[in-house]
């Protein structure tokens, strides 16, 4: 679902997808969903030198499920064909650090971990159960990465993880029939959006499908919303907890949320049906029912496509996208992504991060859909279809502007656990958007008592 820290210091302007013809089929994906695609195979002369690691055991644990897992698998086939290991996949869940704390309590850490949440790897080394990573990963990095995202892996200038995976998570998707019927165009700002929301709620349908029910949809909302109408540095200000939750471009943000969250005829099943709603229902439902779905829009990142492919909604006809609508002078691109890190310090571990640092295994998952990689050096004609070569490019070309998810910035008590904290405080903010001052408080009480910890 999400992640970062450091320094970004202009945010990137998404502007390709919405003028996109968009083709193929529904390939997405993010650290809870993903698609797949055709396996194209990887015949081409090797970009990374391995070690031969014959006889030896690797375990990696992972939050990805299906299509994800499976995708994930076929880049450890490789590994494994390249320097005879053996690779077991360890199914985890969320909260991570907590299926981590259980392992390694148990004397079974994995070697390696794929975390989701800056925040996440931050408590892995403060506990002291990250392995630093090693001169041969490090060289894939300096070799293929913008400063940005080595940054994001590391702590007190020590390099802990290597960015795999990313995701565009400042998206609009829409069902093109209700839009067609309502005579609504793709709005390009803020007010655009509540005024085309407004003229298909006269259509007789339902402009927003929101997932109130799963709290990091509605933290990817507000990050949104902040970060076009406060501006990148605020942003980083409040990502590293350096302004209060008390502050005034919090009160902003909420304001404007509250333009779409306090009219709940603008919403699918209201508050009380929007906090009944799970991220995939809340595509799905915008997807099915013809030109009379549930919802006419629904927001989220490059991996809502999956959710898409499980409908007859056809991407590019049914199904179209437009980039979240700028409240300030730019639209946003949040990002969130996936870091390996090392719990075991032994030489599989530091090959398995040297070969995920590479361009040879961002291909695989590239080619077979359902992903975005950071990697620079991986040619972007190795993803199926124009939406996520588009996607994959201006992530790349993004460089160290980049901005990534909020609160997998925080610590995860604050911003990545369910039923607590953020997720908690927003689902309570969806249910009652006139209390912007109590959710002003509540937050930084909760993210004050987080941040200390």
């Amino acid at each position: 679902m999400r992640t970062t820290h450091s320094l970004r210091r202009a945010a990137l302007v998404f502007t390709a997808v919405g003028a996109l013809a968009l083709t193929g089929c529904g390939d997405g994906g993010d650290a809870k969903k993903s698609g797949g695609g055709t396996d194209k195979g990887t015949d081409s002369a090797p970009t990374v030198t391995l070690p031969k690691l014959d006889g030896e055991n690797i375990s990696v644990a992972a939050v990805w499920t299906g299509p994800e897992q499976a995708n994930f698998t076929k880049v450890l086939g490789e590994f494994e064909k390249r320097t005879g290991a053996k690779v077991t996949f360890v199914p985890a869940q969320d909260p991570i650090v907590n299926f981590l704390g259980t392992k390694i309590a148990g004397g079974q850490p994995p070697d390696v971990a794929m975390i989701p949440q800056v925040g996440a790897i931050q408590q892995a080394v403060a506990k002291k159960w990250a392995k630093p990573v090693g001169e041969e990963a490090k060289a894939q990095l300096t070799k293929n990465y913008a400063q940005v995202w080595q940054d994001l892996g590391a702590v007190d200038g020590t390099q802990y993880g290597v960015y795999f995976k990313a995701a565009n998570k400042s998206l609009i998707w829409y069902n093109a029939a209700a839009f067609d019927n309502a005579g609504a165009t793709e709005p390009k700002t803020w007010k655009e959006f509540i005024q085309t929301a407004e003229t298909i709620s006269a259509s007789g349908v339902t402009p927003v499908s929101v997932a109130g029910a799963d709290g990091w949809t509605l933290t990817d909302w507000f990050e949104n919303v902040y970060l076009s109408q406060a501006g990148p540095e605020k942003y980083d200000q409040l990502a590293k907890h350096e302004i209060p939750w008390t502050d005034p471009s919090v009160k902003d943000a909420l304001t404007t949320l509250a333009e779409l969250f306090g009219k709940p005829e603008l919403i699918a099943g209201g508050a009380d049906g929007a906090l009944q709603t799970e991220f995939p229902a809340s595509v799905t439902q915008t997807f099915t029912g013809g030109d009379q779905p549930k919802g006419a829009m629904v927001f989220e990142g490059d991996f809502v496509s999956i959710n898409i492919a499980q409908t007859e909604a056809k991407i590019g006809t049914d199904a179209k996208v437009f980039p979240f609508p700028a409240v300030g002078a730019d639209s946003p691109v949040v990002t969130g992504g996936d870091a390996a890190v090392a719990l075991k310090d032994s030489k599989g571990a530091q090959a398995l991060l040297t070969w995920l640092a590479s361009a040879d295994a961002a291909k695989i998952w590239a080619e077979a859909g359902g992903f975005i990689s950071p990697n620079k050096s991986l040619d972007v004609a190795a993803y199926p279809n124009d939406v996520q070569r588009t996607m994959a490019e201006a992530l790349v070309a993004a460089g160290d502007d980049v901005r990534f998810d909020m609160s997998d910035q925080a610590p995860q008590s604050f911003g990545g656990t369910p039923g607590k904290g953020e997720w908690k405080i927003l689902q309570d903010f969806l249910k009652n958007p006139k209390d912007i001052a109590g959710a002003q408080q509540k937050l930084e009480s909760e993210a004050a008592k987080a941040y200390k910890s």
